[in-house]
């Protein structure tokens, strides 16, 4: 098992070169205390540092697999390095930062908190968004934030196709291009309001050169609320 470290203040410390992942999260899991927890040598293992109920600040130095920060409550995790699958999957509140990129579904059915994400995210960004906020320093892959119910996706870069396909009260901001809209998304008008709101979470994510006046606004058209004949061909 892994050995306490102290510097200024308390750290746990694992290697996963020698420590598991069940190591790792069985402690996190079972000790009443949060504290300060790096993780070094993650070496691409999936599930690390998953279903956090406290606020730890978690510090992994590497890169991680599948669902990363999965069902995160409270705790701070920051991941220097890339990440795969699923990253925050479920987040329910507290902050996990990507400083690389991240796979498909990052995001994924994310309820509160905030994922920010330096690189580039690839497929269905925020899908099914529930209420977090996700800001992505780089560009997003096809089916961004679809059926996204509530939240916002903040690109700082491009979009690929069918962004917002079945949206439905998720707000989308975009600086760069879109390659194409999904289902039922459409491009709104952007009001001081949302300029703020943009502003708001480009300094939360710590990204300070961006100018907020510049991103463009997409929502729902709200026609595929209800199943109507008319709009089969649409679903």
């Amino acid at each position: 098992m892994a050995t306490p470290e102290i510097t200024q203040e308390v750290v746990r410390s694992f290697d996963l070169a020698v420590d598991t992942v069940r190591e790792l999260n069985q402690a996190l899991h079972s000790e009443a205390s949060a504290g300060r927890v790096v993780v070094r040598n993650p070496g691409g293992r999936h599930a690390v540092a998953v279903g956090l109920d406290a606020p730890y600040e978690v510090e992994i130095e590497g890169h991680v697999g599948y669902y990363c920060a999965g069902m995160n409550k409270l705790a701070t995790v920051r991941v220097r390095g890339n990440c795969g699958v699923g990253v925050a999957e479920n987040m329910m509140s507290g902050l996990v930062v990507i400083e690389g990129s991240a796979s498909q579904s990052a995001g994924a059915s994310a309820r509160g908190g905030r994922l920010v994400i330096h690189g580039d995210a690839s497929a269905r960004c925020g899908i099914s968004l529930k209420g977090a906020d996700i800001v992505v320093r780089g560009s997003i892959g096809h089916m961004g934030a679809f059926m996204g119910q509530k939240g916002c996706l903040v690109v700082c870069g491009d979009a690929g196709d069918s962004l917002g396909d079945s949206l439905y009260e998720a707000r989308l901001y975009v600086r760069g291009s879109v390659a194409g809209l999904g289902a039922d998304c459409i491009e709104k008008e952007m009001r001081a309001e949302h300029v703020a709101q943009v502003r708001e979470l480009l300094a939360a994510a710590e990204i300070d050169d961006v100018d907020a006046a510049e991103f463009r606004r997409y929502g729902s058209a709200r026609r595929l609320y209800n199943f109507h004949v008319d709009n089969l061909g649409n679903y």
